[in-house]
């Protein structure tokens, strides 16, 4: 079986203009998840993420598949509300192969959510 490779320095539409690849190569993210983060853990959808870790009460470690090339990248998500109205949802510890998000209840009691969500932009190693 024979393997293609395509090179394009440019993405045209033919009615909506053009686009330089380097945007879709560094814009897209690198990975993403969308897990249950209640009782016994478990990852509903993902992509680059080989498993979800449960650390504790609101405290999840995220493995990706292929790792970044350093720890200099971006993280962002959501979940539902929390018991007081809002969640506050964060990360902590990005390595090359790993972060760990944790969700709050917005005051300073973590908690659990489902579903628990994020992605991450930056470079892949």
């Amino acid at each position: 079986m024979a393997l293609g490779k395509i090179k394009a320095d440019t993405l045209e539409h033919s009615t909506a203009g053009s686009l330089d690849t380097q945007y879709v190569v560094n814009g897209s993210a690198k990975a993403w998840v969308n897990l249950d983060g209640t009782g016994t853990i478990a990852i509903s959808d993902s992509f680059n993420v080989t498993s979800a870790t449960d650390n504790g009460t609101g405290n999840y470690t995220i493995t990706i598949t292929n790792s970044m090339s350093n720890t200099v990248y971006t993280v962002s998500g959501g979940t539902t509300p929390g018991a007081s109205g809002y969640t506050v949802l964060g990360y902590e510890s990005l390595a090359t192969g790993s972060y760990i998000m944790k969700t709050s209840d917005g005051g300073t009691s973590q908690e659990d959510k489902d579903p628990v969500t994020s992605n991450l932009h930056g470079d892949l190693a």
